[in-house]
């Protein structure tokens, strides 16, 4: 720990489903859990996950989604930057913004939250109704790497027995580690922060964990914790080219 809302995790420091929740409340309570502080087997599960290899089955329809992704690219050849669990993919039209030189990939599995998208200029993001671990395992069996890779507001799954339902806790998260780039997660729990920040160190990512103090608004999510006077966090590691064989 540096100061006051930041920790750094340098790499090799350690100790079903997950998603965005589609509450739309005007006011949201803060995340009520009954584990106050890292979960005592992260590292133990973690460790088990990256010595494990994904082999799951691809569904269909993710690649069929990922064809789509395939053929833009062919079209037009950019630069990636993935929105993972993108919701109504509003932050995945601002990071277009943001990041005009590139392609911004929004994924989610759910059509009701893709269908309340309010369209912008699609000219350089794409929108993708599928499972993000397959498009993961899509792009790493292809060798493509990412160079920013942003996770806005997952589902915290705050429940001690979910923890491998969470990001960092999921056999899937090697995946996500072998895209590269520079990785972002933003949450209003700080334990689910730290706990990411603790998982990418023990894959070999360092990186930092600070208390977010002016949000931009990338999510409605975002907004909504903002009003209702959560404290907000990110987590930031820098990029990265790791081994897509990983």
């Amino acid at each position: 720990m540096s100061r006051a809302g930041e920790h750094k995790y340098p790499p090799g420091n350690g100790h079903k489903r997950y998603r965005r929740t589609e509450q739309l409340q005007t006011d949201s309570r803060p995340v009520s859990s009954n584990q106050p502080w890292l979960h005592p087997k992260l590292g133990p599960v973690v460790g088990r996950h990256l010595a494990e290899r994904w082999r799951k089955p691809i569904a269909a329809h993710n690649r069929e989604a990922f064809a789509s992704l395939a053929e833009a690219q062919a079209a037009d050849p950019r630069p990636l930057v993935l929105d993972s669990f993108c919701g109504t993919g509003l932050s995945t039209q601002l990071l277009a913004q943001r990041h005009p030189g590139h392609r911004v990939v929004g994924i989610d599995q759910s059509d009701h939250r893709l269908q309340r998208h309010q369209d912008g200029d699609p000219g350089n993001y794409l929108l993708l109704r599928a499972q993000c671990e397959d498009i993961w395992q899509l792009l790493q069996g292809s060798g493509w790497q990412v160079d920013f890779h942003y996770l806005l507001y997952p589902n915290p799954w705050p429940k001690s027995a979910h923890l491998k339902r969470r990001i960092h806790g999921h056999p899937a998260f090697p995946l996500l580690i072998s895209l590269g780039g520079q990785i972002e997660l933003r949450s209003n729990w700080v334990v689910y922060a730290e706990e990411f920040g603790v998982a990418m160190g023990i894959a070999g990512r360092a990186g930092l964990v600070q208390r977010l103090a002016e949000p931009e608004g990338l999510t409605l999510f975002e907004q909504k914790y903002h009003r209702s006077g959560h404290q907000l966090w990110r987590f930031r590691s820098p990029a990265a080219v790791t081994n897509a064989g990983l």
